[in-house]
């Protein structure tokens, strides 16, 4: 839970912090401000002027950035709706994949092959 000085934060207060917040450690959740990005959680400790052992946690940091309509990163990667709409490469590799494990019209399935080949070895063994 956020303390309650980090929940009564404004957007003015984090661009505020961003300007006087310096280079830092890498982090793996950042927010881009001005076009500067920024670890999350250090930013909004910055802006609220409480101490680093604050229990607010980068998770909670992020949603506050989020709601105010920052870019957040996570790893470099943009975790904005936004971005969640573009098709995944994986659903890209299994729509490929779809044609070729679709039953045609008079052959059997890639499950009926399956099924068949297991039966004609299982026939080959002797009694």
């Amino acid at each position: 839970m956020p303390s309650a000085r980090v929940s009564a934060l404004t957007r003015e207060d984090i661009t505020a912090a961003a300007r006087r917040l310096g280079a830092s450690r890498p982090a793996k959740w950042t927010v881009i401000v001005d076009g500067h990005e920024l670890p999350a959680r250090p930013l909004v400790l910055e802006a609220a002027g409480v101490p680093p052992n604050d229990p607010t946690n980068s998770h909670q940091a992020v949603a506050i950035l989020q709601d105010f309509g920052f870019d957040v990163r996570y790893l470099g990667k943009d975790i904005s709706p936004r971005a969640r709409t573009e098709t995944p490469a994986i659903d890209e590799l299994i729509g490929s994949l779809y044609g070729r494990f679709k039953r045609e019209p008079g052959k059997p399935s890639a499950v009926e092959e399956l099924q068949r080949e297991r039966r004609t070895e299982k026939d080959r063994w002797p009694k």
